[in-house]
């Protein structure tokens, strides 16, 4: 097994991955940037070096810097997390050119199941269902009204190289078309550096179903059964489920099948994501994440597996060392996404500084975060704090358990999203599952007092005692004095008025 990994990230995923090598006796390696040199990824680590300034291109993104240091002080393997560079081919076939592991599938796949269409094309050749639509990208306006008309309106402008909700634009009408491909073409150039687009028929109200594999470099595949990640904002994940309570047992097998398909139809070892769109009859393909989820902190609950550990010893050459029957789906888990930001201003980020923290506990409860009291929430990355995962004998009671386990979640310093999952757990189209990807953008309105009532269906006592549990937190209520002791490399404990 390795000796020594160096993890190429931050935050709470760091942390993640720091745990899973101490656990396999392996020395864990940090890289920091200025921004993060008093973070807990930092502190955790056995080793912890800085690479460069705040801004992640002069830091986290600078696979030169990263690759040298690892050479430097011996690293046999770099691990990405997720993020940064962990789907950066170019990146990999350099960590491989220095003679270091890469914990990821390799760069030909990583390129292959990047570029959307090639995906596409791919999948179609291996009887895994496509939306209906191109599967080149488009090469003139004539050619993609002449599409458009074939498959029906409304469809979606995509970014071939894109992610993330970057380079999407849904077109209702043909003369909203040219604008469209241009604003998609545009957005995707900045974003990805090039400017390709493909277009695919608009699902109407679509479930974000994706299948967790694994892989090994000896041919084998399993699943992990599937997630359920529709609550979206921005076509950014919110909260997460598994399995899905929205697919049947005999859906449930079709899906996994698959996506097993998938990875064998790009040679694909490591872990990996299947993400599917599904309309409640059918489910269409619609890309293959080649990394770590943010979320899969719930499918290891629902079937025991490490897939930290498992990607660690895949990339060492280990083959799997179970085989699809000895998955067993047990239970249910959700996730909530703990971030830094201002839900009534439109999700805004919320920089500051952790005055006060306090973590959730008990059976079933698992928080993965990468703060404490004193960390810095800074302008140069994602505002993700932390990850809230429950687990349960099933939806109804991890509901409850998620509840429970927010209502003992506090983060003072900085405004957060921890009261606005309580509108979506009590949601009345949350708790019969008939929520789809639209579900936040056509239902979540503003905090205020007449339309908590409003979404609340009525219940506007609850609604204000909510609403005033969110108020007492933004204000502050908790009034830190200063740190005895300001060393930052040895905390204390607050004290309080």
């Amino acid at each position: 097994m390795f000796k020594k990994i160096l993890i190429a990230n931050r935050g709470e995923i760091a942390v993640r991955i720091i745990k899973a090598c101490k656990e396999m006796n392996i020395t864990a390696v940090a890289v920091y940037s200025d921004a993060d040199i008093n973070s807990l990824h930092v502190r955790e680590a056995d080793e912890a070096y800085h690479i460069g300034k705040s801004a992640a291109g002069e830091s986290y993104l600078d696979y030169e810097k990263i690759i040298a240091l690892a050479k430097r002080i011996n690293a046999e393997a770099i691990h990405p997390g997720y993020g940064f560079l962990s789907e950066n081919a170019n990146f990999i076939r350099e960590v491989e050119k220095a003679g270091i592991t890469f914990v990821g599938p390799s760069a030909d796949t990583v390129d292959l199941m990047g570029e959307k269409t090639s995906a596409r094309t791919l999948m179609k050749k291996n009887n895994v269902p496509i939306v209906p639509g191109t599967t080149e990208p488009i090469t003139s306006l004539e050619e993609a009204k002449k599409i458009a008309e074939e498959i029906g309106f409304p469809i979606m402008i995509k970014a071939s190289a894109g992610g993330g909700g970057k380079g999407m634009r849904k077109v209702s009408k043909l003369e909203e078309l040219d604008e469209a491909i241009e604003r998609a073409q545009n957005e995707s150039q900045k974003a990805f550096s090039s400017s390709e687009v493909y277009m695919e028929k608009f699902i109407e109200q679509p479930k974000h179903i994706e299948v967790q594999i694994l892989g090994d470099k000896h041919g084998n595949y399993i699943h992990l059964f599937e997630r359920e990640c529709s609550v979206q904002r921005r076509h950014q994940k919110v909260l997460e489920e598994a399995p899905s309570s929205s697919i049947d047992s005999a859906t449930r097998e079709q899906i996994t099948k698959a996506a097993i398909n998938a990875a064998k139809a790009c040679n694909y070892y490591n872990a990996g994501t299947i993400e599917f769109l599904y309309d409640n009859k059918n489910f269409y393909f619609l890309e293959m994440n080649t990394r770590l989820q943010v979320e899969h902190p719930v499918t290891e609950f629902i079937t025991g597996v490490d897939i930290v550990k498992e990607q660690i010893k895949i990339a060492y050459g280990e083959k799997l060392s179970f085989t699809q029957k000895d998955i067993k789906l047990n239970g249910h888990a959700i996730e909530c996404r703990i971030y830094a930001e201002d839900v009534d201003n439109n999700f805004a980020p919320s920089i500051g500084k952790i005055l006060h923290y306090r973590t959730p506990t008990g059976p079933g409860v698992r928080v993965d975060s990468g703060i404490e009291i004193q960390t810095e929430v800074s302008i140069f990355y994602d505002p993700m704090l932390a990850k809230l995962v429950v687990w349960d004998k099933d939806r109804n009671n991890a509901i409850a358990r998620m509840k429970r386990a927010l209502s003992e979640y506090q983060i003072g310093g900085v405004k957060t999203n921890i009261n606005f999952f309580y509108w979506i757990l009590e949601h009345k189209y949350f708790l019969d599952s008939s929520f789809d990807n639209n579900f936040l953008e056509n239902n979540f309105l503003p905090l205020t007092p007449n339309k908590w009532r409003e979404n609340n269906n009525g219940n506007y006592e609850k609604a204000i005692a909510i609403l005033g549990a969110y108020l007492i937190e933004q204000e502050n209520k908790i009034h830190p004095v200063k740190l005895e002791n300001n060393n930052l490399n040895k905390w204390e404990s607050l004290k309080y008025e």
